[in-house]
């Protein structure tokens, strides 16, 4: 366990938290209503990438300078920052206040778009910003260079590994209650399209049938050109029987601790995806409680609700897609910057 402390008194400024990986939708921005917490309480990531100012437009940025930063392809605009901010929940930070003239916002809260917003309650050095608006993950975002990582003696928090997720544990349902997609899977299921359109090699794939080809089929079809498939995916994990050499991708889930992708044994190219949509797509099984023939008995009435089915088509995040395909060098491959061209142009057409 750790607590962070200010790096100018020392004060303690959270909890005892444990390490995890940063969330696939950790920089994902979602509809317009208020998201619950990035992290779950008694957890913390840090961001390896750099943020905050200065940042700089694209064409302000050589190439090189964009490659050190492993970035291959066009984006908005790059922060030149210090890398490593440390993400919270909200809920477990300690001796911070809020600075009332940093605390503007866009419709419902705070989108921590005027900097640090928090404030270190003892000293009042600057170290962090809270972000609770509407369409974004609440969240408080420690400023790299604010705080102190201290070991903490108390209990760990047991968070989930290869073990727990071979057991069979149904992971994240797809569907919120409002009965839309759940943010966090089109989010895992944009940046698990960048890694599969790169297995792919520009032909078409074969899926598994059910919820995986509902995620990534029409988006597959819309993006690679047409014809029998050529290549085929199959999920791969811990507890899942090996796909055999049939598969040449396999989607697998990340680590949840360290962010890392199950290695399956052989050559096939993995797919990561966010360990909470891979277990509901490896176990989850929406069997009937009753016979598919024959209905129930006379007087017998069914007092269970049916799965809820969605009211729209299954749409990846076109942004968390485009962020991570930018991320790998294959985007240099010419037919697939043309896809990352096309979608970057137009990310709200055909198939998002």
């Amino acid at each position: 366990m750790t607590v962070f402390t200010c790096a100018g008194c020392d004060a303690v400024l959270t909890a005892p938290v444990s390490e995890v990986a940063l969330p696939v939708h950790a920089h994902h921005t979602y509809g317009h209503d208020m998201l619950p917490a990035l992290m779950e309480q008694g957890t913390y990531a840090v961001d390896p990438e750099p943020s905050g100012p200065p940042r700089r437009l694209w064409d302000e940025i050589s190439p090189d300078e964009a490659e050190a930063q492993g970035v291959f392809a066009p984006v908005f605009s790059l922060s030149f920052g210090a890398p490593g901010a440390v993400v919270i929940a909200p809920g477990d930070a300690r001796g911070t206040v809020l600075i009332p003239e940093r605390c503007e916002g866009y419709c419902m809260g705070i989108t921590g778009a005027d900097g640090p917003n928090l404030a270190c309650a003892n000293c009042g050095r600057l170290v962090a910003t809270r972000v609770d608006d509407c369409s974004l993950w609440q969240a408080v975002w420690f400023a790299p260079d604010a705080v102190r990582r201290v070991p903490d003696d108390g209990p760990g928090r047991r968070t989930a590994g290869w073990e727990e997720l071979s057991q069979g544990r149904p992971g994240t349902p797809p569907i919120d209650p409002c009965g839309g997609w759940n943010p966090r899977w089109a989010a895992a299921a944009g940046a698990a399209l960048a890694h599969l359109l790169v297995a792919s090699e520009g032909r078409p794939v074969a899926l598994p049938d059910g919820l995986v080809t509902d995620m990534f089929g029409h988006v597959l079809d819309a993006l690679l050109p047409p014809g029998p498939p050529v290549r085929t995916a199959a999920l791969a994990g811990p507890g899942l029987p090996d796909p055999g050499p049939a598969a040449g991708i396999v989607l697998v889930p990340r680590h949840p601790r360290t962010g890392e992708a199950w290695q399956p044994v052989g050559s096939a190219d993995v797919v990561p995806l966010a360990a909470e949509v891979w277990a509901h797509l490896a176990f989850h099984n929406e069997r009937l409680l009753v016979p598919a023939t024959g209905g129930l008995p006379d007087g017998v009435l069914r007092d269970d609700p049916p799965p809820m089915r969605p009211w729209s088509r299954f749409r990846p995040d076109p942004h968390v897609l485009l962020r991570t395909l930018a991320r790998l060098p294959a985007v240099r491959r010419p037919w697939l910057r043309a896809i990352y061209d096309r979608v970057n142009a137009r990310p709200y057409d055909r198939p998002f």
